[in-house]
């Protein structure tokens, strides 16, 4: 049976390279003083839609349960940080992974069940700001990434639709963030009914033009904080990110193989407090990247020797190392290949009278007969 419209299965390579991201994710965030928490799926409907006007409102996913209560699915993790922050030390620094659930339309890089990958600080500074583009720098060279940051301001586009006296910000400011997912002419005739086609000359001006605006100030601060981690950015204007709730610093991370942002975020206020963070998507991440994955290291072929091959296998698995046990020469060897198993270990007899193990690299198909800490070292120095 296909799954759901927008929801996908998830197995064998392609898993191990997900559960591999989330590995290095998950390190990286905890370098950073994050500490991880859960939240549930399902939440009442009203504190999903809270007090947010953002569109995105319209794609949640709604249910009831038998007590005929109006639930709805998550979309994002940031509005459960209401509950979550409330009466925390702060800074109040914590990362979350999970599914959120967007009713929408899909496509090859868009999907309804989304696994996220977020970090966020509660009572932020600009340095906090530049930590997580630091952290999300070495994430994607992690995963072999190539990829570009680029940052902006809510006050200072703020500032620019005020100096142009546009009055409808929250619906112009969605139609600039349009502009990398529709032609510009498209979106220039969508803002002509704002009167605000001007801008999309204001952003096309060299960087120094934006200094002139007082907002302008914070893009420099962070700017000089990147300095010091080290972190490369790039200033677009035109940067929007279209949630209603950002107020300062926004963040967008693009790769030249994807249309699609691949991590975003920016700051935000949570419960009066100045915050921020940032959201990795794991479908995107997992299409981009390419890293090697832990696959099963060993199959040992026990050859009417159960007992010595449940005994080797136990003392690979107390190395780490990962194994499982087959017997039916053949067929165990047509799996090996066609799970791309690196090694065999037969277990036989003859090997056994010897104190020998038969070793065959599944790649190059050479075989050695040798003890067992010489096959330790051989698939310890392979990890």
């Amino acid at each position: 049976m296909e799954t759901v419209k927008g929801f996908c299965d998830f197995s064998g390579a392609e898993a191990l390279k997900r559960e591999k991201i989330k590995e290095i994710i998950i390190q990286k965030f905890k370098d950073y003083g994050f500490m991880p928490a859960e939240t549930p799926i399902i939440e009442y409907e009203k504190f999903v839609k809270s007090d947010s006007q953002d569109e995105v409102i319209s794609d949640i996913f709604k249910l009831k349960d038998k007590g005929k209560r109006n639930l709805a699915l998550r979309y994002e993790f940031t509005f459960q940080l209401k509950r979550l922050a409330k009466n925390k030390k702060l800074p109040f620094r914590r990362y979350q992974i999970g599914g959120v659930f967007r009713d929408e339309p899909v496509s090859a890089t868009r999907f309804r069940q989304i696994t996220q990958c977020d970090v966020d600080v509660i009572g932020s500074t600009v340095r906090d700001e530049t930590e997580i583009l630091k952290l999300s720098s070495e994430i994607l060279k992690k995963l072999k990434i190539n990829a570009i940051i680029l940052i902006n301001n809510r006050k200072l586009l703020n500032e620019i639709l005020e100096e142009q006296k546009i009055k409808n910000k929250a619906e112009v400011i969605k139609e600039i963030d349009k502009l990398d997912k529709i032609p510009e002419s498209e979106v220039k005739k969508n803002l002509k009914k704002y009167n605000a086609q001007n801008l999309l000359n204001i952003f096309k001006k060299p960087e120094s033009y934006f200094k002139k605006y007082k907002a302008y100030r914070e893009i420099e601060a962070l700017k000089k904080y990147c300095g010091f981690y080290k972190v490369k950015v790039k200033f677009l204007p035109s940067l929007a990110r279209g949630l209603a709730y950002y107020n300062g610093s926004i963040f967008e991370i693009k790769s030249k193989k994807m249309k699609e942002t691949i991590i975003s975020g920016g700051s935000y206020l949570i419960n009066k407090i100045q915050s921020t963070g940032i959201s990795f998507g794991l479908e995107r991440l997992s299409i981009l990247s390419d890293i090697k994955t832990d696959n099963i290291k060993v199959l040992i072929i026990s050859i009417n020797q159960e007992k010595e091959a449940i005994k080797i296998a136990e003392q690979l698995r107390k190395k780490s190392i990962s194994c499982i046990i087959m017997d039916k020469v053949s067929k165990a060897l047509d799996y090996a290949n066609k799970q791309k198993i690196s090694f065999v270990l037969f277990i036989g007899k003859k090997e056994l009278e010897k104190k020998k193990i038969k070793l065959r690299n599944m790649i190059t198909g050479k075989e050695n007969l040798l003890n067992l800490n010489k096959i330790i070292k051989i698939l310890k120095a392979k990890k």
